[in-house]
Formats: structure tokens, sequence, C-alpha cells
């Protein structure tokens, strides 16, 4: 019986999918044990991506975070995904490698690299940087939509991929575009490629197709799989590892994963979710819309808050809609990170003002120069590319120096004080001041495993003042009285 193995997205890409990224420490750390026992080959944590969130909006310390949960995995390793360009600024090379070195320190093992435009070249530095802090390095082979991606294309890059000496490459669709129909077709072509090397299958099901393509992958012979746990699985979230197991079960494979202690960390997060009003992923209707658009899932779910907290929430499908404009304008980039986000930006701004290009990002800019890969900046519409640079911002960014700051740079700009490489970080990505005023906000808030219960904690908290003796709580037909007795009767 053919073994099917899975490795885990739910706290990293479940939450970037599904709830932008406002999952908590107090989230993550009751279900670290849950998640260790099932059998995943590796479980994904996070990358810088989620510094700023964190400090910013969820003020709460990364790091502490890290040396909170990371103990608690005991036998599955753990994976941070750090592209070539992980942000959605030019960040000098020793920051990357910082970034590697430190998540070693902290306990991490894996780290998955990507480019934005399946670039070998720009893969080399960033597996030799993944190397040097001993990181195994995965390669993501990034799929899309366009008549220049054939299975011949992703065939090449396999090749190019594991000539670099990588641990695994990943076939990732993060747009969940992959239909059953090419994964037929594409992974026998992938796998005899990768030849005796290891591959795995990530994708999304934002058109709903997602764990279809997964047994699909499986029947074709690809029996690596990423997956996550409801409530952030599903939606434009990774296919549910309960669905693909069953449904892998029921065409005769054995899958190398224990269900049971996954039930109890899915009905935790999604007492999480109800608590914090946060999205319960569910299998979404088939929308052509998203092979138009192409915007994955990480994407749509930053857009949709982004636009909630401007009351404009009501204009998502009209900034989709526009997204593909944009691409098609940008001359169809992979749209993956920090590629598929420009995109997004730069639609919503267009709509938001009511004028194409009226307005434009820096990164909108940095990218009709070519900064973020010269593909972009060849592909792209001329009579765009011309509007986007005739405005004095464009003479402000050309002039501007490409980083190259060294590791002994960034610890004089950023540490001056001789704060560690861990708080040039935080520093690097939000600044000292948020940074402090992240540290004034206290202790991460928790989240008790069981649910809690909102009476039993009133009481608890009541019974702590010494100025009360007693308790009354009252309903129609229904009275209780609780009283403290004296200590010394």
């Amino acid at each position: 019986m053919t073994a099917v193995y899975f490795q885990d997205t739910t706290i990293r890409d479940g939450a970037q999918s599904l709830w932008a990224y406002n999952i908590r420490t107090g989230m993550i750390a009751p279900i670290c044990e849950y998640l260790d026992a099932a059998g995943f080959e590796a479980i994904e944590l996070g990358g810088p991506i989620e510094i700023p969130k964190c400090i910013k909006e969820l003020r709460e310390d990364p790091w502490e975070r890290y040396r909170l949960v990371i103990p608690k995995f005991k036998r599955t390793p753990l994976r941070l995904i750090h592209g070539t360009r992980s942000g959605f600024a030019i960040y000098p090379d020793a920051l990357h490698q910082l970034f590697d070195t430190c998540m070693a320190d902290v306990g991490v093992k894996e780290v998955r690299i990507s480019d934005s435009w399946n670039d070998a070249k720009d893969w080399a530095w960033r597996v030799q940087q993944a190397k040097n802090a001993g990181l195994k390095p995965i390669i993501n082979v990034i799929y899309t939509v366009s008549p220049r991606h054939t299975d011949e294309y992703y065939a090449a890059k396999i090749r190019q991929a594991f000539a670099l000496g990588v641990y695994r490459v990943i076939f990732k669709d993060p747009g969940g575009i992959l239909t059953p129909e090419r994964t037929r077709t594409a992974v026998p072509a992938i796998l005899k490629a990768a030849g005796d090397n290891t591959v795995e299958l990530h994708t999304h099901c934002t058109t709903g197709l997602g764990t279809l393509c997964c047994l699909e992958a499986i029947k074709a012979g690809m029996n690596h799989i990423n997956a996550a746990i409801p409530p952030l699985a599903d939606g434009s979230g990774n296919p549910s590892i309960f669905n693909v197991a069953m449904n892998a079960r029921a065409l005769g494979y054995q899958t190398m994963i224990d269900e049971a202690p996954l039930r109890q960390a899915s009905k935790f997060l999604t007492a999480c979710a109800k608590q914090e009003n946060l999205a319960v992923g569910k299998a979404p209707e088939y929308d052509y819309a998203q092979y138009v658009h192409q915007i994955p899932g990480g994407m749509i779910s930053n857009l949709r808050y982004q636009l909630s907290r401007v009351g404009m929430e009501h204009k998502l499908d009209q900034t989709l809609e526009e997204a593909a404009q944009v691409r098609a304008d940008f001359g169809y980039p992979i749209m993956v990170t920090p590629l598929s986000q420009f995109v997004g930006s730069q639609a919503a701004i267009n709509v938001i003002v009511g004028e194409r290009y009226k307005q434009v990002t820096d990164q909108t800019i940095e990218y009709a120069m070519g900064i973020w890969g010269k593909e972009g900046a060849e592909f792209m519409d001329k009579n765009v590319k011309a509007i986007i640079l005739d405005r004095p911002r464009a003479k402000e960014i050309a002039e501007r120096p490409h980083p190259t700051d060294s590791l002994q740079d960034l610890r004089k700009k950023y540490a001056p004080d001789g704060a560690s490489d861990e708080e040039i970080l935080l520093r690097f990505f939000s600044s000292k001041a948020d940074v402090d005023t992240m540290r004034r906000a206290g202790p991460a808030r928790t989240y008790p495993m069981n649910g809690g219960n909102p009476l039993f904690d009133l009481v608890a908290e009541l019974s702590k003042t010494p100025d009360r003796r007693s308790v009354l709580i009252q309903r129609p037909g229904f009275s209780l009285r609780l009283e403290k007795r004296n200590s010394e009767a």
C-alpha cells in the first residue's frame, strides 16, 4: 500500500490566507503538542512578513513567541518561509542571512525559498545563505497560468532547483488555480524531472478544486501533500488534512497521519475564531474569475482586511476585477508574494481613487523600473509604464541606491546600544519606537484550551477582590448566590 505524507501549514499559510496573520501566540501555544503528535513530516511556523504584524498590530514579541512554542515540538521539524524578497521593500542580502541564522538558533530546521520569477540565479544565493545558517533549503517552484508556463517550463525549473543541492522542491500553487486536468499532465512531467528527489504539492482551495488536485497528484505519484486543519483550511487557504486524508484512504492509500489530536486543535482554533470574529474556512463555490485575476489566498484575506479598515469591504469584487487588468498591464507576473501584493494594492488604489494609476505605490514604480525583476519591466505595457515613470517620485526612487548594508552596518545602524541581532530584526521591520510600544503592551493574550467558561471566569475574577464577600447572579427563573466564608471560622 502506497503511503501519503503530509506537511502542516496551519500556523503559517492558514493564518495568512484566512486571518490576515491575526493569529496570536496564545492561539498557537495550546495546539503545538497536538500538531506535534499527529505525524506531520514538517510544520510551517512563520517568516519575516509576520514580524511587523506582530509588533505593530498584535503587540506581541515574535521572538518570545518562537521561544515559547518551538520547544513544544518534540518530534516534528519546523519550517520557515523566506524568499529572495520576502517583504515589500528591497532588503540587503545581509538582512536575509541574519534572519535565517536567528531562526536556526531558536530551533527552526528548514526554510522554503521562493523567487517571484522562478529565477534559478536568485534561488542560488538564498540557498547558500540557508546552508550557511544550518537550514535545509526547499525551493518553491511557483505555478501560474500563461502561454509560456508550460509543463516543460516547470520540469526545467524542477531540474534547475535540484541542481542547487536543495533538500526538497515544492510545486506551489498560491492562487489555487491548479486544476485536476492540469495536475494530470504537470505532475508526471515534474516527477520525471525530479528523479529520486522529493517534490511536495502546495495548493489552495480558492476555486474549490484544491482537494481534487491533491488527490490527482497522489494518484500520479506525488505523495507529499501540504495541508492545514480547520478553521484555517479551505476557503482561500490550503486543503483540509481531514478531507484529503479521508479521500486518500478511500482510494486505497495509507495516510501517515493521526487525525485524533488534530481534532482537538481544530476545536480550539474554531473557538478562537468565534471569540475574535475571525474567518472559518469553508469550501468555496467554483469561481472562474480566480483564473483571471489569480490573486492568491493570502492576498485576498489581506485585501478584505485592508478594505474593511477604510469601510470599503463591499468593493472587494471590484478590486479583484481591477486586479486582472493591473496584472495584464504589469505583463502577467506570477501572482505570489510580493508581486501579488503589488498588483492587488495598486488595483485597490485604482478603485478607491476612481482612476487608473493616478496614484501609485513606490513598489509599482520600482516594478516598472525592473527593481523587482527584469521580466517585470520587460513585459510591462509600454503606455502604462510611461504613465507610472512620468512623475517626480520615480526620479527620486531612480536615484536611490540599492541597499548593500553589511551585517556590521546593520548592527551600527539599528543597535548602537549594543542590542542583540534579534532586536536588530525587530527594529528593521518596524522601528525602535514600535518595539518599545509593543513591550509596554505587556504579555501576549492567553486562550484556554478548553475554551473557557464566561460564568466561571467572571466568578473567579470577582473572587479575587477582597472587598467583595458575595456574588449574586440572576436571570429570569434562576438565582445563584456565592458567599465567601470567614477564614477564621
